[in-house]
């Protein structure tokens, strides 16, 4: 039997395994300082709410891979302090956040998690490892078809120039 048969998880994970879990859970924690922030911003609250599920998307993804990273003797990044509540109205108008920008943004990172995840999930060996990826991947493509129907029904797409032709 070679080093990489039989249970995944007796299996060491090699660089790229570790290195992909450790930097997916930072930016996760970075983002979810972020989006703590976005929802003190936002007046919305379709999009508030979409913020706390992509919260607690992560912080769940955090945990799995947290003690994946764990197990293996590898120390995770550090979580940041949960920001301070704030009122959106107490906010001056010109330093705020606007809904639209809150959004664009937020479509961004689920364009940039799933990219994350593929590039995770290609390189690893171990198979509980890619799986779990493999479901992080699946969750955000959910997510973002949520965001997609959010932004579609507000208004708040601005499309490149659509292709039309005329005959």
């Amino acid at each position: 039997m070679g080093i990489l048969s039989g249970n995944p998880k007796d299996e060491p994970m090699h660089y790229g395994e570790v290195i992909g879990c450790w930097a997916y859970s930072g930016a996760n924690k970075g983002l979810i300082s972020g989006y703590e922030a976005f929802i003190n911003h936002a007046g919305d609250e379709d999009l508030i709410e979409l913020l706390r599920e992509a919260i607690e998307m992560m912080k769940a993804e955090n945990k799995a891979v947290d003690k994946v990273l764990k197990d293996n003797g590898v120390t995770p990044p550090p979580s940041l302090p949960e920001r301070a509540k704030a009122n959106a109205e107490e906010i001056p108008i010109g330093a705020r956040f606007m809904d639209p920008e809150i959004s664009g943004a937020v479509s961004i990172n689920v364009g940039q998690g799933l990219v994350s995840c593929s590039q995770v999930l290609g390189q690893c060996l171990r198979e509980d490892i890619a799986m779990m990826f493999a479901k992080f991947h699946a969750d955000r493509l959910m997510f973002g078809a949520k965001l997609l129907e959010l932004n579609k029904k507000k208004g708040w797409i601005i499309p490149p120039p659509l292709n039309v032709h005329s005959k």
